[in-house]
């Protein structure tokens, strides 16, 4: 490139200078030099030949040497679509096309599938299935699953993390309200399909931040003279593919992250049952929390084995309805927290129960602990 300018001028070419005429040199100094001119020339053909100049733009989007097929016409601006991290945690890089072995470098943000808070009760209708049964849970066509658009929030930061889920509600429309509206955001509830005004209460948990399970009731040892209620999923339906039960109950409502147990201790000690039932769950894009009634329970194995975000509660809090007691045990679900860096704890909507955990949990979080959505504490497969 040329600059032209006083200050580009070299020192004296202004000058006018005497003109002499130069020696000419001797012979054996113009064969040398000849010499030296046909090895530099063909040394600059060789390596133009083997590395011809290219642009850094094609250093960077092209291969250097990779012979590729011309694509057809209507190939020709096929986009290699990726996925975004599911620990979305980086960046995400695209390699070349199968196609066209163009090499594309595309720097993705992280994507949160989650729900915004201002739309979290409505249900996403790509994650709904009509049936005759109802509106069932399932996958989206690009992959998305109820348990990433309807997870709560938490902060992510390095913390000891407590979990806890306040079940059975429907039941008591007293012990429904006090749930939704005494208990803060980060607190999981668990919705029993044999409740009432579901979809009220839905509505109302999720306006208030929390995240939502669903309670599906599962044969347990001396059923069916133990009986967990309608739709209850038995060994047998579910060994033979049956799961019309399971619909009945998944049907009841919506915008949950999964599926937690109601009994069912003879269930979840089957595999011939479990390993179905969890293809099924995670089929749907369901996480499966293990209420840790039964120590025979191989749900969470299973759930694991099958790619389904899984987890299991650790202490039950509210055995006895007593406040004291229950102000132990959630001393307890702190030590275990403490002692493996997270815990979940599983209690009842009752008015003890949660009044008792409502005035826990400031002392808690005063105390360093983060109380956090199950699902933030559930290994989930797919992300790992």
């Amino acid at each position: 490139m040329l600059i032209e300018g006083e200050l580009y001028r070299p020192l004296g070419l202004d000058r006018r200078v005497r003109r002499s005429w130069p020696r000419l040199p001797r012979a054996s100094t113009l064969f040398l030099a000849a010499s030296a001119a046909a090895i530099l020339a063909g040394s600059a053909a060789t390596a133009l030949h083997s590395h011809p100049p290219r642009r850094l733009v094609d250093v960077l989007a092209k291969p250097a040497a990779v012979p590729v097929a011309a694509a057809p016409a209507s190939e020709q601006k096929v986009a290699v679509v990726a996925k975004p991290l599911p620990r979305r945690s980086g960046p995400t890089i695209i390699g070349p096309s199968p196609t066209t072995g163009q090499v594309t470098f595309r720097v993705e943000e992280p994507t949160d599938h989650r729900q915004s808070l201002a739309t979290a009760y409505l249900p996403e209708p790509d994650l709904l299935e009509t049936t005759s049964f109802g509106q069932l849970p399932v996958r989206a066509a690009d992959g998305r699953r109820p348990f990433d658009v309807y997870r709560g929030a938490w902060s992510g930061k390095p913390a000891t993390r407590i979990a806890i889920v306040v079940g059975g509600i429907g039941i008591s429309q007293t012990g429904s309200m006090e749930a939704v509206e005494r208990l803060p955001g980060p607190v999981t509830l668990g919705f029993s399909p044999a409740g009432n005004s579901l979809d009220r209460w839905m509505q109302a948990a999720r306006r208030g931040g929390h995240e939502l399970l669903l309670q599906a009731p599962l044969e347990p040892v001396g059923y069916p003279s133990v009986d967990p209620g309608a739709d209850t999923l038995t060994v047998k339906a579910a060994a033979n593919g049956d799961f019309s039960a399971l619909y009945g109950s998944l049907g009841r409502m919506t915008n949950y992250v999964g599926v937690m147990n109601y009994m069912g201790a003879r269930f979840t000690s089957d595999r011939s049952a479990m390993d179905p039932f969890m293809s099924e769950l995670g089929r749907r894009g369901l996480m499966y929390l293990d209420d840790g009634s039964s120590s025979r329970s191989l749900g969470k194995d299973i759930a694991l084995a099958d790619g389904v975000p899984a987890a299991g509660v650790n202490v039950l809090l509210d055995e006895t309805q007593d406040p004291a007691a229950i102000a132990s045990q959630l001393d307890m679900l702190e030590k275990v927290a403490r002692a493996q860096g997270s815990a979940i704890g599983v209690a009842s909507a009752f008015d003890q129960s949660i009044a008792t955990i409502a005035a826990w949990i400031p002392e808690a979080e005063r105390r360093g602990i983060e109380i956090v959505p199950v699902s933030a504490l559930a290994y989930d497969p797919e992300a790992n």
